[in-house]
């Protein structure tokens, strides 16, 4: 009887969905030496911005986390800071899962809130979502 080749299949240790304005990432914690790739690229290829590459790598510096794991992410919609804030999101909401412990740590530098803000829309008879045009008495 022959043998099945066995390969080592990447094990997801926590998996979490963050969200920011229109952008959702899925990130998927796995073992590793610190590695994050982001839609197939790394983090400094795919956000040119040091301060979005920042921004994405708070939780794992907060948590002393950063070289513990490999974070896979797929992320779409809206632009480059709504997409690391997404990041961010969920790679909290990540380490939660794999680790209830870091919750206390994450939520007190308020990484594990969504944050809700999104453009309003522009209403019909205005040129805006505010903006009104300029009144005329004759």
């Amino acid at each position: 009887m022959a043998k099945k080749k066995i390969e080592k299949q990447n094990v997801n240790l926590g998996l979490g969905t963050g969200r920011r304005k229109t952008a959702v990432a899925r990130v998927y914690l796995r073992e590793g030496e610190g590695k994050i790739t982001i839609n197939g690229r790394s983090v400094e290829e795919y956000f040119g911005n040091p301060l979005n590459v920042y921004m994405v790598k708070q939780p794992l510096d907060v948590t002393d986390n950063t070289n513990k794991f490999d974070l896979v992410i797929n992320v779409t919609g809206g632009g480059p800071t709504g997409q690391a804030g997404a990041c961010r999101h969920g790679i909290a909401r990540a380490l939660v899962e794999h680790d209830e412990t870091n919750r206390a740590v994450l939520h007190a530098n308020g990484f594990m809130t969504r944050d809700s803000r999104m453009v309003e829309r522009k209403k019909f008879g205005q040129p805006g979502a505010r903006r009104k045009f300029q009144f005329s008495k004759r």
